[in-house]
């Protein structure tokens, strides 16, 4: 690889790579070409990985993507293609971008103090072109799309994928269809996928009812299939890991919290960090933690049914123990209200590789973790929530030090969500989950909501409210 400054822009000779598709099932391990239209292996039906190898070293890489920082290239703008060299495409790879990525990574000195930390810092993936962490890894797979020759791409979703792929297929000009539970998908995500131009099929049942069905479409040849089974997906994503390194200086933190839904954004985490170890561009893994709601956490269950998580490689086998799937999963925290994530084994991989956990939280907990984000000026929508509650958790259960360095990754937008922070903060946000009465909705009492108030239309009625409300020093 060289670099050089060319008129404001970096010129890069990229070193020549190769990539394929490879079965992570240890007892299969088949491999196939980079370009073979799979989502699964055709021999087992494992789940796959792309392998990919560079001649680059760390010094040439590092050096490479701080300059791409001040470049004017569109591919340099994008916080996904800006590490190409560990993506599997070619220099001419007909590339659909929203700049996406580049989202900021914030002190957040009032979550620290509710977690019971010295430091807390969030990586906000909500502030990607449409809202969601989804728009790093679409951008990935809508291109491998184009590729490919698909005329139609389908997904899945309970809202920000369907949001995300909408608009890259909006942007690829390509047919785009999404299935969706009714009545499950809040309506900000909706009017998205509307407003883009996708077909909104909206289906009996839950999220895993609709990924079986769009699996079956998928035998189209036509049909081209982005939830994160498929591993371009999880290849754009693993770009965050990187990007997130790249903001700390390649300075690791002891910790990185994830909030766990389908688990392809832990299992890119996971695979993002080790490529950067084995390349020698970080020289440790972070702990990785993966938090689900408690009415949706099946590997939350798993792991701690293994006793403290007490894995060896043996749980990746597929005659070892599986995991057990919710069948009617619940949460408010809809993006993580999936009862059988398809990329568990990959998310529970990266548990293992790095030595982290996997826990869940309450309602009750993710709510007032929410409001405290918001205390910050941040802003998430619920399923984010997640990470400051189970950091909140693990400081009370002594598995996280005070003065340890940690950053926790918020996935959605506030305004992802709008009627759940309105319902709390006006004390109106109920549940039905495990401390709910049979047949009946439990109300979330919010200890940090923040109602409107009734104020006559006068200066010295606004003056009294605001003396009366005004903080203690």
């Amino acid at each position: 690889m060289t670099l050089g400054a060319m008129e404001g822009t970096i010129e890069i000779t990229a070193t020549r790579t190769s990539a394929e598709q490879h079965c992570i099932e240890p007892n299969c391990g088949a491999r196939f070409g980079i370009n073979e239209r799979l989502y699964v292996c055709s021999q087992c039906g494992g789940l796959l990985d792309i392998e990919r190898t560079t001649e680059d070293d760390a010094e040439t890489l590092r050096t490479v993507w701080q300059a791409r920082l001040a470049s004017f290239d569109p591919r340099d703008r994008s916080g996904v293609w800006r590490y190409r060299e560990l993506l599997p495409f070619t220099e001419s790879a007909p590339i659909v971008s929203l700049a996406e990525g580049n989202t900021p990574l914030y002190d957040a000195p009032r979550s620290a103090r509710y977690c019971g930390l010295a430091a807390l810092r969030l990586k906000h993936q909500g502030l990607n072109p449409t809202g969601s962490f989804k728009d790093t890894g679409m951008t990935v797979a809508v291109t491998q799309a184009r590729i490919l020759g698909a005329r139609t791409v389908v997904c899945a979703s309970t809202g920000n994928t369907a949001a995300s792929l909408a608009a890259y297929a909006a942007r690829a000009e390509l047919q785009c269809a999404i299935l969706v539970p009714s009545g499950q998908i809040t309506n900000a995500k909706l009017a998205q996928s509307l407003d883009y131009g996708a077909a909104v099929l909206e289906l009996e049942g839950n999220f895993d009812d609709a990924m079986r069905v769009i699996r079956e479409l998928t035998e189209d040849e036509s049909i081209y299939l982005v939830n994160s089974i498929n591993p371009f997906r999880i290849e754009g994503q693993k770009t965050v890991a990187f990007e997130l390194m790249q903001q700390c200086g390649w300075r690791v933190p002891d910790h990185v919290v994830v909030p766990g839904g389908n688990l392809g954004n832990s299992a890119a985490f996971g695979k993002g960090f080790k490529e950067l170890f084995d390349l020698g561009i970080i020289d440790r893994l972070p702990q990785l933690t993966i938090v689900q709601a408690e009415g949706a956490a099946p590997l939350a269950h798993l792991f701690s049914d293994s006793d403290g998580g007490r894995f060896t490689a043996d749980s990746l086998l597929p005659d070892a123990r599986q995991l057990a799937p919710v069948k009617y999963p619940n949460t408010l925290a809809t993006a993580i209200k999936i009862g059988a994530p398809v990329s568990w084994k990959k998310a529970l991989r990266a548990v293992l590789w790095t030595g982290g956990r996997v826990l869940s939280v309450s309602e009750d907990e993710i709510a007032d973790a929410k409001a405290i984000i918001g205390r910050d000026g941040i802003g998430c929508e619920p399923a984010s929530a997640t990470t400051v509650a189970g950091i909140k958790q693990m400081i009370q259960k002594n598995l996280i030090e005070r003065e340890e360095t940690v950053v926790a990754v918020l996935t959605g937008h506030v305004l992802k969500d709008a009627d759940y922070a309105i319902n709390y903060h006006r004390q109106n946000l109920y549940t039905h989950d495990s401390e709910s009465l049979p047949g009946e909705m439990r109300r979330i009492e919010g200890n940090y909501s923040n109602p409107p108030a009734s104020v006559k239309a006068t200066k010295a009625a606004i003056l009294e409210y605001l003396k009366r409300e005004q903080p203690q020093q």
